[in-house]
């Protein structure tokens, strides 16, 4: 299934996406406006979620919404390609020796196709395209042999980042947690209807030009280790959102920041695309 938030007529309700069409699930027993308590009800819902046949709306009557706007966790890994590893050092930003994390406050969370800020406060706006992920069971100490069975989907997400805010704390989340600084989407596609979540064709596009382009088994450390690496330390829950890295090509490297009308798009395989354009804080 790809399951959505979307708004239509001035409410946001949970749907799935069949074809060009929205089904509206708000009518299905135990659903409500929240993806993460859908999440955790996932195993008792999911028939009657798949038994919902309409009627549909086509999405051009509809605005997409973040498909997931209240985790209790955003969580990123830095520096997980070789080729991104490579290109930061060669910026001055020292390569971890293990499994790099940090936090992306939930407030950043936005749309689709909802617009980024560049902040009055810098303009060293840049882009990250990334595979991410949402946590379906509530876990701790999970084997990376079991891993694949805690995670309830895949999406687009685009790691924005004000790289001299990055760099002013070792922690990089205030360079990583701006408003407007992580769209998410389109949908969340569960697990079931990716054969390989490491297999995967990732590539970002600034006004139609090519800036990054990798396939997600590039990663250094997959998806698998990175549960095993986290669940060690905390406990994950259902909504949980990770963030698993980005390929080489930031703009950071190159020099070549975001700037007012810019349009990043960010498509991964078969779960679609997110498109947004930047405009100056408000």
């Amino acid at each position: 299934m790809k399951l959505c938030r979307f708004t239509q007529g001035g409410s946001t309700r949970i749907g799935k996406v069949v074809g060009d069409q929205v089904v509206d699930l708000s009518q299905v027993a135990g659903v409500t406006g929240s993806m993460r308590a859908l999440l955790g009800n996932f195993p008792a819902l999911r028939a009657a979620l798949e038994a919902e046949r309409g009627p549909g709306i086509t999405l051009e009557r509809i605005r997409l919404a973040a498909p997931i706007d209240d985790p209790q966790k955003f969580l990123a890994i830095g520096m997980n390609y070789q080729a991104h590893a490579d290109e930061a050092a060669a910026a001055g930003i020292p390569v971890p020796k293990s499994q790099l994390w940090f936090n992306k406050q939930v407030s950043c969370i936005t749309g689709p196709r909802n617009p980024i800020e560049l902040p009055k406060v810098s303009d060293k706006l840049d882009y990250e395209a990334e595979l991410a992920f949402v946590i379906g069971k509530r876990c701790r100490h999970v084997p990376k042999a079991q891993a694949r069975t805690v995670v309830a989907g895949y999406l687009v997400a685009n790691d924005v980042s004000v790289r001299d805010w990055q760099a002013r704390s070792p922690t990089y989340t205030l360079g990583k947690s701006f408003d407007t600084h992580g769209p998410i989407g389109p949908w969340i596609t569960t697990d079931d209807e990716v054969a390989d979540p490491h297999a995967l064709d990732m590539r970002l596009t600034v006004n139609g030009e090519e800036r990054q382009h990798s396939s997600t088994g590039g990663m250094i450390y997959d998806i698998y280790d990175q549960i095993a690496y986290l669940s060690t330390v905390m406990t994950l829950e259902p909504g949980d959102l990770i963030s698993t890295g980005t390929p080489s090509g930031v703009g950071i490297a190159s020099g070549r920041f975001l700037k007012t009308g810019d349009v990043v798009r960010v498509e991964i395989g078969e779960l679609g695309a997110i498109e947004n354009t930047v405009q100056p804080e408000a």
